[in-house]
This record gives structure tokens, C-alpha cells and sequence, in this order.
């Protein structure tokens, strides 16, 4: 049956044989409603071979979606086929994330069919890259528009319904994405009625009358679980995601291990909204503890949406009859002009490789294919077009076993390039968080390398200097000496109230600290640098603040977000006396947050790390003009000696209490 008869169908009414009242959805009741449905349409419950026996050659297959995939009707096919091998040749398969059998790749029914898919999944990887299947590349959001165009026609749909309500209609459940747009465009539909398929709310119903055949086969739904990165690798990834992400924004996550694993860091966040491709059991965790109650979106408010599901079978009861959720198509859920209509739309995905100057693939490994563009484009550039949106690439730094960096200079050839240099605000990898979007190649570059594996940040930066990436004579101190210490980054709130960041400095904040140097007044650069300093040359900036050995030496910013960028209001640093157990300290905070504790705040906190160290104490030059630093030092409770010698006082501080 064609999709026009389907609709008239529908459309006369002929929804009204379904005339059992008592009908209802669930193992407990399916047979006696499945008993009165073959009285009103026999025609449906055909035997198998008859069903399958309206496949012809040349036809185009449609298999439902990743946990969605009807396993049993794919088997029956197959062993259709088996027993009459000439029934039909030539049949092309389209089937996208096959997470379950996939029995029409094997070589020995080359003859019989096809496999072209949209993404790859790992089963259908091999064969794909051996030219036995296909791949084709598209935005997922498009894929319902060549169903409906019949660029690519559907002969046939193979689907999974739950069994049909009082009035005759049936859910799709877990997957609709583009399985609601192949069934409706499908000249034949045959789906399996499985009791354990979810009802779930949204556009994911079909009506009896727009099926050809029905196979009543109950079977537990697939499940997958991925495999989760080295856990502290994930925690730390998903501590500096949770960073970018504020009270009320509505979020999508993509697939796979990483992704999940971020989204148990954000538990402690309020009145999250979904709008995402995919569900899984990281989302439907968070609507359980209550993080994600859509309260604030903009668009569809007070409902999680989603385009199909990949999970547990927790998950799939969760979402049974559940009207706090609902799945739309494909075309909806990653349309970005819809994605960009919420606000606050903060998109989260990951790849495979980024090299530095922003560029991304999650489709393949140089020549080798992968995956697929999926909904990921769709989403960050929706995120990115979004009113206080944001775009986060999500990565760890190498592979599993560490021994190739997944930050890269440049994406290897034959790679497809999954997003480009403008689809990303933020990279996020174990070792920090690099902010790309208005930035230049070379202070993309430079960001990147710091959120590096230490251990390739060395070539990295040979590359980049090789490329003209970044400048010929940029420094850097590789090893344990020039690895970023992490653990030194907190918040603080003094005793005024200000609210501020605190990190060691970073090998790519010489903008940030340039902007710092030229927002001080010329007293505040006399009082830090003893003259009357007017330039601060990009070589100065290296050589006092930026290539820090962090064994000898540190530098502290103070930071605060202002429109979503940093900007430091505050330094303090200290460098170890050659042969001596105390080292030189220095601050200087910007004129307009000075007074309100941050010099206090930064001093106490130097004299933390450099105790942590082994460090006996502190020595500074201070000018006399500058009382706030010399009250500063002079209240911090340890034992100060403080001389006048050539017109500056000589302070020696010992980390004892009076």
C-alpha cells in the first residue's frame, strides 16, 4: 500500500474497526487485543513468507533506528531469504546506527543486498571500509527531506511499534528520528508488535491503517552501554564542561561514553532543559534527581525532547506513558533554526580529532571512516546561532592507551571535516579549557596546546612554529617543570563580596595579560614594576609571566567572566631565590577592584602554594608610595622584617605565626 492509499484510508475512517474498548497496551493484555485485531484485519496477519514475498528486486529497505531495530524482522527477512535465495536481488538496505544484528552484511548475500547507511556504527565499520557497504554523508536533519523528495525512496519499512491503543494507534517508541518519515513514505510497511517497546509521548504514533503487515513478536528491546573512558580523565573533563554551563540552560548531549559520563557532573545545576537528537540514561538520571526539569526553556517548556534513545531497560520504563517527555522527528529536534530558538542552548559533542586551528572530525580518521556527520553540525551551529548559545567539543586529550594525541596541527588527509573553524566556542580535555571563538589562528593555537597531553605539547608547538601557526620564537618549558598544575585552580568570594577565579597561568594568555597590563593605571604599573613602564612587549610578557617552570616559580591570575570572557583583575607570582628556600613575591590588581580584599585574597594564597613547596618564606622590593601592599603583608600574620634601602623598602616575610 502506497502512502497516498495509507492516508485516505486514514482519513475516511477507517480507524473505526478497532472496536474493543477494553484494548490496552502491555504483555497482559496484548493477545486478546492482537485476537480481535486479526478478526478486523486479516489481511495484516499474513504468514511470513507471504509478507516478505512482497519484496521485489531493486527494492529499498528501511530498518528501524539503533535500539528501535525490529530484531526479529530483520532475522525473518534473512531467513527468508535463505530459504529462497532468488526471491529478490539487489536490494539496498538503509540502515542507520546498526547496534544489533545486521545479517546483510555478511559477503554471502552480496547478491541479495546493500547496506548504505547515514552513520556508521561499529558492526557496519568493516564492511563500509572495504567498499561492501556505503556510506552517505549528511546532516541528519536532512535525511527526512530525501524520504520525502524520493531522492532516496522507501520501498520498504521494517519497524517496531508497541501494540496498538483503544483507537487503533501504535508508538514507535525509542526510535523516530527518521523511522516516522521512512514509514510514511514507504510504499510497504510491515512491523513487529513487541509488549516491551515504551509508549512515549510526541509524534512517534502510527495508526494501524498506514500498516501493510503486522508481526506480533515479543522481545526484550536492545541495550547498549558504552565502555567508559580512564575515570579520572572523565571526571576532570566533565568538571570544566560543568564550568560553561549555567542554571537554566538547555542543553544536548552527544553520543558515546564521554558524553554520558559529563553529565553526571551536573548535579548540582538547576532547572535544566533537553532539546537534544539523543536520550540516554545520563539524561533521564538527571530527570529523576530533578536537575532537568525544562522549567526554563524556551521552546517546548516543560518537556525533555529527544528523537530517539539509546539506553537501559530502566531507562525505557521510565519513559513509558511519561508526559514529561516527548520525541519529535529528526527534522525538529535538529533543525537549527529551531535549536537556535532556545536560549541558552548549549550544545555538547565530542570528536575524533581537533587540530589547531579548530578544525574537527567525528566522521573519520584520515581515509578511514568512522562514523558520520550525524546531528552534530546541526547542533553546534544551531548552539552557536542560539541568544547566549554556546558550542563545546568535549575530548579527552589522547587515545586510550595515550600514545597519539587527539589534538593534532592539522587533520590528517582524506579526513572529513565534521565541524569547521567556526562551529566551536569552547575545547574541553582533561587538562583545561581553551575558548576559541573570535580568536586568531595563532591564539587558537596556543590555546589548544595548553589543553594538550604535556607530553605532546613539545611537538605540538615544533609543528605550529613549522606552520607559521604561532610565533617562530615562542618559549615554553616542556616536561614535569612546564606541566599545567590543575589542581591549583579555585574559586574565592572575599569579604566584600567579590566572586573571582584563581589559576596558574597558562602558556596562551598572553592576550588576557596583555589586555591586564594596559587596564592599569601608571601608578599601579610604577608601584608593581619600580618604573615608569609604558609598553609591555610580547617578549617581556614570555619572559615575567608566561613560560613558568612550576618547580622554581608561579604565576596566579585572579579572573572573573564578563559576556562569557575571561579577564584577569589580578596577578600575583613568585620565583624561588637560586639557592635559598624563599623566593621573591609581586601582585598587582587592577584600580578598579582594588580595596575590596582580592590582594588579600591573592597573597594568602601564594603563601599556601609556596608552603606547599617547601618554601620558608617570602622577600619583596615595595615602593614607599605603596601602602596597600605593604598593609597586605603586613597583616598576614606571619613574622616581617622590613628594611629602607635605596629609596625602596627591603620586606622578608617568614611563613611563621608572630
Amino acid at each position: 500500500m502506497n502512502a497516498e492509499d495509507r492516508e485516505g484510508r486514514k482519513a475516511a475512517g477507517a480507524s473505526g474497526k478497532v472496536e474493543d474498548g477494553e484494548m490496552k497496551t502491555g504483555p497482559g493484555n496484548r493477545t486478546a487485543s492482537l485476537d480481535n485485531l486479526k478478526k478486523s484485519y486479516p489481511e495484516k496477519f499474513a504468514p511470513e513468507n507471504e509478507i516478505f514475498g512482497n519484496i521485489h528486486a531493486g527494492d529499498r529497505i528501511f530498518i528501524g533506528t539503533a535500539c528501535g531495530e525490529p530484531q526479529y524482522l530483520v532475522q525473518a527477512m534473512i531467513n527468508f531469504v535463505e530459504s529462497n535465495p532468488k526471491a529478490f536481488f539487489d536490494a539496498e538496505v538503509l540502515h542507520v546506527w546498526t547496534l544489533g544484528v545486521a545479517p546483510y552484511t555478511d559477503r554471502k548475500f552480496r547478491k541479495n543486498f546493500r547496506h548504505n547507511t547515514f552513520f556508521i556504527a561499529e558492526n557496519a565499520r568493516e564492511v563500509v571500509n572495504k567498499g561492501l557497504a556505503d556510506y552517505t554523508p549528511i546532516f541528519a536533519s536532512d535525511i527526512p527531506d530525501l524520504f520525502k523528495r524520493k531522492l532516496i525512496p522507501v520501498d520498504v519499512a521494517l519497524v517496531q511499534v508497541s501494540p496498538p491503543d483503544p483507537h487503533g494507534f501504535m508508538s514507535m517508541g525509542i526510535s523516530i528520528d527518521i523511522t516516522k518519515t521512512a514509514v510514511e513514505n514507504a510504499s510497504l510497511v510491515i512491523a513487529q508488535v513487541n509488549a516491551h517497546m515504551p509508549r512515549i509521548h510526541g509524534d512517534t504514533f502510527i495508526h494501524i491503517d498506514e500498516v501493510d503487515f503486522l508481526v506480533p513478536h515479543d522481545e526484550p528491546l536492545l541495550e547498549h552501554e558504552t565502555a567508559r573512558p580512564p575515570l579520572e580523565a572523565v571526571n576532570k573533563i566533565g568538571e570544566y564542561v560543568s564550568r560553561v554551563i549555567d542554571d537554566g540552560d538547555t542543553i544536548q548531549v552527544g553520543y558515546g561514553a564521554l558524553p554520558n559520563a559529563i553529565l553526571s557532573n551536573l548535579n548540582h545545576k538547576k532547572d535544566l532543559g533537553i532539546h537534544s537528537e539523543l536520550l540516554g540514561d545520563g539524561i533521564v538520571d538527571l530527570m529523576k534527581k530533578g536537575v532537568v526539569n525544562n522549567s526554563r526553556k524556551t521552546v517546548d517548556r516543560d518537556k525533555t525532547v529527544a528523537s530517539f534513545c539509546i539506553g537501559s531497560r530502566d531507562t525505557y520504563r521510565y519513559l513509558d506513558d511519561n508526559p514529561a517527555v516527548e520525541f519529535r522527528t529528526i527534522d525538529y529536534t535538529n533543525d537549527p533554526i529551531n535549536i537556535a530558538m532556545n536560549r541558552n542552548m548549549v550544545a555538547i559533542n565530542t570528536a575524533l580529532e581537533i587540530d589547531l586551528t579548530g578544525q574537527a572530525t567525528a566522521e573519520s580518521l584520515g581515509k578511514y571512516f568512522f562514523s558520520g556527520i550525524g546531528g552534530q553540525a546541526d547542533f553546534m551551529r544551531g548552539a552557536v546561532l542560539a541568544k547566549r548559545g554556546r558550542s563545546i567539543l568535549a575530548l579527552p586529550a589522547t587515545n586510550r592507551d595515550g600514545t597519539v594525541s587527539r589534538i593534532v596541527p592539522f587533520l590528517k588527509e582524506g579526513a572529513g571535516v565534521t565541524l569547521t573553524r567556526g562551529d566551536i566556542h569552547y575545547v574541553v580535555t582533561e587538562f583545561g579549557i581553551a575558548y576559541l571563538h573570535g580568536k586568531n589562528v595563532r591564539e587558537r593555537a596556543m590555546a589548544l596546546i595548553s589543553i594538550a597531553h604535556p607530553s605532546f605539547q613539545p611537538w605540538l608547538i615544533e609543528e605550529a612554529k613549522e606552520a607559521a601557526l604561532i610565533y617562530k620564537d615562542q618559549a615554553y618549558i616542556p616536561g614535569e617543570k612546564g606541566k599545567y598544575p590543575a589542581e591549583l585552580e579555585t574559586r574565592r568570594t572575599t569579604k566584600t563580596g567579590l566572586e573571582f577565579f584563581m589559576r596558574p597561568v597558562r602558556i596562551s594568555d598572553e592576550p588576557v595579560l596583555k589586555d591586564f597590563f594596559y587596564s592599569l593605571s601608571e601608578e599601579s604599573r610604577y608601584n608593581r614594576f619600580l618604573s615608569r613602564r609604558e609598553d609591555m612587549p610580547r617578549e617581556m610578557l614570555q619572559d615575567l609571566f608566561l613560560v613558568v617552570d612550576y618547580t622554581r616559580e608561579m604565576v596566579i591570575l585572579a579572573t572573573i567572566e564578563h559576556e562569557g570572557a575571561e579577564v584577569v583583575i589580578g596577578v600575583g607570582q613568585y620565583v624561588v631565590l637560586e639557592g635559598t628556600l624563599t623566593a621573591q613575591v609581586a601582585l598587582v590588581i587592577r584600580d578598579d577592584y582594588q580595596g575590596q580584599g582580592l590582594g588579600s585574597e591573592l597573597l594568602s594564597y601564594l603563601a599556601t602554594i609556596a608552603q606547599k613547596q617547601g618554601l620558608s618564606g617570602f622577600t619583596a622590593e615595595i615602593l614607599p608610595d605603596n601602602k596597600h601592599v605593604l598593609h597586605l603583608l603586613e597583616k598576614t600574620g606571619h613574622i616581617m622584617d622590613k628594611k629602607f634601602s635605596a629609596g625602596v623598602y627591603q620586606i622578608e616575610l617568614a611563613f611563621q605565626e608572630k
